[in-house]
């Protein structure tokens, strides 16, 4: 099986970067394309379950994340399908990048889909030395996106970065989580600026994510340190219809729970873990075909008060599996729940082939 991994990945490798990105480009991720649903099925069926299953988590590095050498052994053992890059400087970056680029590309592994929170915000603190591009909270423009977008955009791509987990669609500024993560409280202004962060983003190459679904930002507390509650209706879902129509790639789940609603109450799980929010709500009302990932699963305190909640998340109908505690644990359960449950091994097949075509897509094989 590894020699047929090895052959595809050869002659994908053997493109030129244009002829690849001219092959197919995000803009094609949501297009009925025959030669693409082949590449992608061709590159499934390379792999073992557990490969394939290792695509849905996303593991951690930088100053804040996991240290390097956690990483590089679980590259090594093929047990992630993607790092998040946390706090560190534009060379450290760029050169666990490459590193971790090595070790796939000796093993014959599939390529890892790297990603960072570069909201505006947070864009100096998670690229130190970078270019300061201001805080989300003061874009007022579409023109002045566009140019914040180029500059994240431009410094992403040159260290290697596929997946931008942003923009930040909540409404209020005043949540002690987002504060100026937010476009403001104008609920029209958030959602045209959110739009066109996210078209710029995908037009230059880079996958965008639309969060914190359902809603952050008109709710109290954080969910870095506690539960945190939607008391009543979801004022804020709406914000990603128009998101949603327009091609955004991505939509992050947040730890929150919803209560005193009869339809989307989450009976005290966060909707990152609830699957009437994620597969009922996101996906079969709204329509949304894209990647679904949750928000970190490794220590905020919304989440990690639950048994096995990398799983719960997985079964709720997360894509992508952000920062589990333990990767290889968070694996071996999902495989576990796949040998009792074929509607849940139906779902995953499709998750494991959803984040394959992402990868086609965006480049990363």
């Amino acid at each position: 099986m590894r020699y047929f991994l090895l052959l595809t990945l050869s002659v994908l490798y053997c493109l030129p970067s244009n002829a690849q990105s001219k092959k197919f480009g995000l803009q094609d991720f949501y297009t009925y394309n025959s030669e693409l649903e082949y590449t992608v099925d061709s590159i499934y069926q390379t792999l073992s379950v557990k490969q394939r299953v290792a695509q849905m988590i996303i593991s951690s590095a930088g100053e804040l994340g996991k240290p390097m050498s956690t990483v590089k052994k679980l590259t090594e053992n093929d047990a992630i399908g993607g790092v998040v890059f946390l706090k560190g400087s534009k060379k450290t970056h760029t050169e666990s990048i490459h590193t971790l680029n090595q070790i796939s590309s000796k093993n014959g592994t599939l390529p890892l889909l790297f990603s960072m929170d570069a909201e505006p915000s947070l864009f100096a603190s998670r690229i130190k030395g970078a270019k300061d591009v201001g805080k989300t909270i003061d874009i007022k423009t579409e023109e002045q996106s566009d140019a914040v977008v180029n500059t994240i955009n431009t410094e992403l791509r040159e260290i290697g970065v596929h997946h931008n987990y942003a923009p930040v669609l909540d409404i209020s500024a005043s949540n002690e989580a987002i504060k100026s993560r937010s476009y403001g409280s104008d609920k029209d202004a958030v959602i045209t600026l959110a739009n066109q962060f996210i078209k710029c983003t995908q037009a230059g190459g880079v996958i965008a994510t639309a969060k914190h679904f359902p809603g952050h930002g008109l709710v109290k507390g954080d969910t870095h340190k506690q539960s945190v509650y939607i008391d009543g209706p979801l004022q804020e879902v709406d914000n990603y219809k128009k998101i949603i129509e327009d091609g955004v790639l991505s939509i992050m789940i947040a730890h929150i729970t919803i209560q005193n609603n009869k339809k989307y109450g989450t009976d005290g799980l966060p909707s990152s873990c609830s699957r009437k929010i994620i597969t009922g709500l996101l996906k079969e009302e709204m329509g949304f075909k894209g990647i679904i990932i949750s928000d970190a699963l490794n220590i905020m305190k919304a989440v990690t008060i639950l048994d096995n909640a990398p799983l719960l998340a997985s079964k709720a109908g997360c894509d992508l599996i952000l920062m589990p505690q333990n990767e290889n644990a968070t694996i071996n359960a999902i495989l576990s729940e796949m040998k009792t449950n074929p509607a849940y091994k139906k779902q995953v097949v499709q998750s494991v082939k959803k984040i394959l075509r992402l990868k086609v897509c965006g480049g990363v094989i």
